[in-house]
């Protein structure tokens, strides 16, 4: 789609879309461009600097559509955060002892979440035990 400033004989100024700049030709010389303030078909195109796409605007339109990626991504990774801490028990730093009560039938099974150091978590893991990390997102943050 091509955009063109307008102008009438009575100096109304509007703009147009055209398909291509054929239409625009076409459509003056058969009267049906006309103006939609006074209705005037003396109708001409005004002086227009080219919209041109430069590199930086090509990564400013980039940028911002990364960023709204960002943010769906951000908000849908807090959302799963917050339905695995409400569906789950705190245990705290007793977490690797009752992943492993878990684990070997001593106790209920049941989702928890705490706190591991990478040593505790690396032998959970070592054991078999299935264990994820839950990130620490912005909000989260005291």
């Amino acid at each position: 789609m091509i955009r063109y400033s307008l102008t009438c004989d009575n100096a109304h100024e509007f703009e147009g879309w055209f398909s291509e700049s054929a239409d625009f030709d076409r459509q003056v010389a058969t009267g049906f461009l006309t103006c939609p303030v006074c209705h005037s078909a003396a109708v001409s195109k005004l002086l227009m600097a080219p919209s041109v796409s430069t590199a930086r605007r090509k990564d400013e339109r980039q940028t911002l559509a990364m960023d709204a990626m960002r943010q769906e991504a951000l908000q849908k990774l807090k959302q799963a955060v917050a339905a695995v801490k409400a569906n789950s028990e705190d245990v705290g730093t007793q977490f690797p002892e009752e992943a492993r009560k878990i684990h070997y039938g001593e106790a209920d099974a049941r989702g928890i979440i705490g706190q591991a150091t990478v040593d505790e978590a690396q032998a959970l893991l070592e054991e078999g035990i299935e264990i994820a990390a839950i990130p620490v997102l912005p909000e989260d943050v005291n």
